[in-house]
């Protein structure tokens, strides 16, 4: 996708960016009613309007300056609100409404490159080139959001998910780290070391999907 100029850039990735958004945070509202809270279906959040999700910085700016700079494709939505005393199991449900966002960005990673192979078996056909690289740009950004979300740093969603199944002794202090997580996150991404960390990860998730698709 080298090939592009950054505008043509925005415009392929623009439509795969809110779909992985927007049903990442449906997946958690509606993963959180289904087991008993209903906090984000009463504001609204259980929606597949790209609008109610939207976070300008973490979904419009980071995006845009990584497409800019060529690094990894990632960001952010406006987090859906869980009040987690509602769940009717809340540290075992806690794991299974975490867990629904990256399931729904595996979901789509799986659905991208089903359309991209679709799109690359047909070579003739006028929209297959665009299709081609708007599944490109779509495996890209689910499989991101998908790896970024499972690092084990609350508030991301792997945070919550090793919160809720490691031991007490250590899912406590883990927990105390979630005032700090962004901060964590950002310092990360500063330091070039959130790069290092997801390209093998990245690598190997893409891997894994492409062998058995």
């Amino acid at each position: 996708m080298n090939e592009l100029n950054l505008i043509q850039k925005i415009c392929v990735y623009a439509i795969p960016v809110l779909f992985a958004i927007t049903l990442h945070e449906a997946a958690h509202a509606y993963a959180a009613m289904r087991l008993g809270d209903r906090t984000a279906h009463q504001l609204g959040r259980l929606s597949l309007n790209p609008i109610r999700h939207v976070d300008p910085v973490g979904t419009v700016l980071l995006p845009l300056i990584c497409l800019a700079l060529g690094n990894f494709l990632f960001g952010w939505a406006k987090p859906v609100p869980v009040d987690f005393r509602n769940l009717r199991h809340p540290l075992r449900d806690m794991v299974w409404v975490a867990a629904a966002g990256p399931a729904a960005n595996l979901i789509m990673a799986i659905g991208w490159i089903l359309l991209f192979k679709l799109a690359v078996s047909n070579p003739g056909n006028y929209f297959a080139a665009p299709l081609a690289y708007m599944a490109e740009a779509g495996v890209s950004i689910n499989v991101s959001l998908l790896v970024l979300n499972l690092l084990p740093i609350p508030p991301l969603d792997g945070g919550r998910i090793a919160v809720g199944l490691l031991p007490r002794s250590l899912s406590t202090p883990l927990a105390a780290l979630e005032p700090y997580g962004m901060f964590i996150l950002i310092g990360l991404m500063v330091t070039g070391l959130l790069t290092y960390i997801m390209q093998p990860l990245f690598a190997i998730t893409l891997g894994f999907l492409s062998l058995i698709i």
